[in-house]
Order: C-alpha cells, then structure tokens, then sequence
C-alpha cells in the first residue's frame, strides 16, 4: 500500500541518560501493555488505543564518517481504522 503524504504529529530528539532512556522505555511498554498511550508536549496531548497486534520493525545502522555512530530505531505501526474498539471507562 503506498500512502501519499506522512504528516508528523509530534516530534522530539534530547540527549539522556542511559538510564533515562531505559526508565522512558519501561514507561511506554507498560503504557503498550494495557493498550493506551498518551503523549504529551507543552500543551498539546494525544491519546492512542494500543491494538491487540501491531508491527514491530527493528533497525541497527552504523553510520560510518569523521565520528561513526550506531542508530537503534524500534518503529511500531497499526492501520489507524482498525484500532481495537473498547467501551467506554470512566477513569
């Protein structure tokens, strides 16, 4: 399927700790884990219903140059029009 344009809905880069960045991926695979993920920056926040099955993609790159780097990038796709339909929580 070939989509026509991509439009980003937020977007972040920030230098952290090691165990920053672990604490941040525990938080979002528990988030995953009971199906809703909220994101929050500045005022804006966005909600999303985690379905039962998603698309998992894993990348390791190295990036050779004057300073060669690795780049890890976790990608998790679901076809928006099929989230799981839940009912209503008051919470």
């Amino acid at each position: 399927m070939m989509y026509m344009s991509e439009k980003v809905l937020m977007k972040s880069e920030e230098k952290k700790s090691r165990t920053e960045v672990a604490e941040f991926l525990r938080d979002v695979a528990s988030k995953i884990s009971v199906g809703s993920l909220t994101f929050r920056q500045g005022s804006e926040e966005m909600v999303f219903e985690i379905p039962d099955t998603l698309e998992l993609e894993l990348k390791v790159e190295e990036k050779i140059g004057r300073t060669p780097k690795i780049q890890f990038e976790i990608e998790l796709e679901w076809l928006k029009d099929r989230e799981s339909s839940k009912g209503i929580e008051i919470v």
